[in-house]
């Protein structure tokens, strides 16, 4: 007697429900905060960017044989200088970019707009200073990205 059998067991069935089921769960807390941590790499990746900047503005005063507060001109935008480095208000202009940013009292801010909390997920860049060279901070807390 020939049996002949078509499709899937009841338990096989189940067997691949479970067995999917447990790699749901173990798998979506990886997944739940992939848009924080692109933010954060985002702000990072910004971070460089106007560190390069400030490097790039400092060698070309230096190479230019200009005064440490004498401006520069890059790509056609003049850029204030203090003591070597971009001042607060033009490091914006040296870097070219499309993020956020406020001023705060010796510092600007950069930070991402769409951040969970802009208060944690920023890192902020210094002037130089005489004693000094010019500085970005880390970001405070990635997590709140």
């Amino acid at each position: 007697m020939n049996k002949q059998t078509r499709g899937f067991t009841l338990i096989e069935l189940i067997v691949v429900i479970l067995i999917l089921g447990i790699l749901a769960a173990v798998a979506a807390p990886k997944f739940a905060n992939l848009t924080g941590a692109a933010r954060a790499a985002a702000l990072d990746g910004l971070r460089a960017s106007v560190i390069s900047a400030a490097t790039l503005a400092n060698a070309l005063q230096v190479a230019q044989g200009l005064a440490s507060n004498a401006s520069v001109t890059i790509e056609g935008t003049p850029i204030n200088m203090t003591n070597g480095y971009p001042a607060n208000t033009d490091i914006d202009k040296a870097v070219r970019f499309d993020a956020a940013t406020f001023s705060t009292s010796g510092s600007m801010v950069f930070y991402v707009t769409n951040a969970g909390d802009i208060f944690n997920c920023r890192f902020t860049y210094t002037a130089a200073t005489t004693a000094l060279p010019a500085s970005t901070g880390a970001i405070i807390d990635r997590t709140k990205c």
